[in-house]
């Protein structure tokens, strides 16, 4: 049986106040507001232990490094967003439903995933934001009615 450390609890503790799957190098940041001096061998060995003693779970995006949840938030079925403006990843409760219709004749499904690409909320708004400020630094837009056109 593995010992629980400063550093394992902290670690399961930032993944468990995420609520949403965590690289290690978030994972790292977070922890590190409780245990000074983490590096990020020591996260990667905890998380193989967590993983091991099934309190963890990995996340696994095609061409992604992996990412780590609790056992709570993997015990449901769910997918995943990716934001593909700052990276983060986050749980999706909705589900497209049965699936199986769309496996060709003859084929048998055991299981899906689903990954939703995107801008977060948080990306979204400040994409926004860099839009109107820089509409507000143009001016105002030229009026595209060819009919209100005075001929040169």
């Amino acid at each position: 049986m593995e010992r629980t450390t400063r550093q394992k609890t902290a670690i399961q503790a930032a993944i468990e106040s995420a609520q949403r799957p965590l690289s290690a190098q978030e994972i790292l940041e977070q922890a590190s507001l409780q245990v000074t001096q983490l590096g990020i061998a020591t996260v990667y060995r905890n998380l193989k232990s967590l993983v091991q003693e099934e309190k963890v779970h990995v996340v696994t995006l095609p061409g992604e490094n992996p990412r780590y949840e609790s056992n709570t938030a993997a015990n449901h079925h769910h997918h995943h967003f990716q934001c593909t403006t700052c990276q983060r990843v986050f749980d999706v409760h909705d589900c497209p439903g049965d699936l199986k219709r769309m496996a060709p004749q003859g084929f048998v499904v055991e299981r899906h995933e689903l990954t939703l690409y995107g801008r977060c909320a948080d990306c979204n708004a400040a994409a926004g934001a860099s839009a109107a400020s820089a509409a507000a630094k143009a001016g105002p837009a030229p009026h595209a009615c060819a009919s209100h056109h005075d001929p040169a």
